[in-house]
């Protein structure tokens, strides 16, 4: 049987490896990782037929991952590490605007908040993609220009703060460091790597900073729903560990595993809306790259609150 799947899968492998650019050290690690993408490309088919049959609400796919068990894709995206973004948030707490109307959709992107998707690579930095997301946006509401910010600078200077390069941090001790620092280069100036290096922050150079944060109530959506309508993007943390979502390609994913306390990953909260079927859901940026999930995105049932948001307060350089 496993003979049959190999042979059935081998086109899908050449053509995975030619998308991703993937190449392997000797035969024998090329003859383990198509074993592992295969069972991996089994189990993709297997969910997918429960999709079609309206027994789940999200569908998998191939993506950079598949060729990855479980527990090295978690190892990976920095995972398992000290530092995690389920620390009780220190900020101040998020006030919703009096009278506030909340749409029945929100996609920040149609206003021009959200830079392209980006991929952080073999580093566990989801934090800082988190982090430079929402002051983009934030820098875009008082500007009106739209630039993307530096995560290496996050990466590379801002342990002082609590934060561990590409073994984890936290977007509030991120957000505490621009303050300090007074501000964030641009990506241009100051280009992502995917490992961490000496700090080479040029001051002279910041683009955007902000003057704090303040933080959206624990497992409050409607504060949530509050802030995503009326603020922008939003720094939040999910929980990435399950297979589901290291193979996710798109619709609502409602991981019926998924905790609401053990969180693992920084992303960006770009809005919220309601897909055909009824299913309401936020919508979450993330950062590995269009090839993962919906080119980049991930819709995430209401019902699976985040931990916290993260609002900044920006000020113009």
């Amino acid at each position: 049987m496993l003979s049959h799947h190999l042979n059935r899968y081998d086109k899908s492998w050449e053509k995975f490896k030619l998308e991703h650019s993937k190449s392997y050290h000797t035969i024998e690690e090329e003859t383990y990782r198509r074993t592992v993408f295969k069972k991996n490309a089994l189990k993709i088919e297997e969910h997918n037929k429960k999709y079609s049959l309206g027994q789940k609400s999200y569908y998998l796919g191939i993506n950079q991952f598949a060729d990855m068990e479980h527990w090295e894709y978690m190892q990976h995206n920095g995972f398992q590490v000290k530092k995690t973004v389920n620390r009780t948030s220190t900020g101040s707490k998020f006030l919703p605007p009096l009278n506030v109307v909340l749409p029945e959709t929100v996609d920040w992107r149609d206003k021009g908040y959200v830079t392209p998707v980006k991929n952080q690579g073999q580093c566990g930095s989801c934090w800082s993609f988190s982090t430079t997301g929402a002051l983009e946006g934030q820098h875009f509401r008082k500007s009106g220009k739209l630039l993307s910010l530096s995560e290496q600078q996050l990466v590379d200077c801002s342990g002082d703060y609590g934060n561990e390069g590409c073994n984890g941090g936290l977007m509030d001790d991120a957000f505490k460091y621009i303050k300090a620092v007074g501000g964030l280069e641009t990506e241009a100036d100051y280009p992502y790597t995917a490992k961490q290096h000496t700090c080479e922050f040029d001051a002279s150079e910041t683009v955007a900073s902000d003057t704090g944060f303040v933080d959206v109530e624990s497992g409050s959506e409607s504060d949530l729903k509050k802030a995503s309508a009326s603020v922008g993007p939003i720094s939040v943390a999910i929980d990435a560990s399950h297979q589901s979502f290291q193979l996710y390609k798109g619709g609502v994913y409602d991981e019926e595993e998924c905790s609401s306390k053990n969180l693992d990953h920084g992303v960006l909260c770009i809005g919220y809306g309601t897909d055909d079927s009824g299913n309401d859901y936020w919508l979450v940026k993330n950062s590995w790259g269009e090839s993962w999930g919906d080119q980049g995105y991930l819709h995430r049932p209401v019902i699976h609150l985040f931990k916290f948001g993260t609002l900044q307060k920006t000020e113009d350089q």
